[in-house]
């Protein structure tokens, strides 16, 4: 029996990030991509999985103002992203670039 892709479960990123390590793997990947957009809603799919209002709490950043900056194609400002990742319990790391 075949099944059709309209029958398929909706897949949510948010729901597989259940720790801080699973966070900051997947921004990780995101940000190896190079994709500042990606970046942005990757942030935001993290803060999802957290739990919007606290990371709002956290940042001292309204929801709706957090849902904005967090979008799909936003570009939110440095400051924001880095108060986002603390409230996620992550940091931004720079590391040497591997030259071969």
């Amino acid at each position: 029996m075949k099944k059709r892709i309209a029958d398929l479960p909706d897949f949510d990123m948010a729901e597989q990030l259940k720790s801080e390590e699973e966070i900051a793997a997947y921004i990780t990947m995101v940000i190896e991509d190079g994709d500042a957009a990606e970046l942005a809603h990757a942030l935001g799919v993290a803060a999802k999985a957290r739990g919007m209002s606290e990371v709002a709490k956290s940042t001292g950043i309204t929801r709706e103002a957090l849902y904005k900056a967090l979008k799909p194609n936003a570009k939110p400002r440095f400051d924001t992203i880095n108060k986002v990742c603390a409230a996620l319990g992550v940091r931004l790391v720079a590391q040497p670039a591997n030259h071969h």
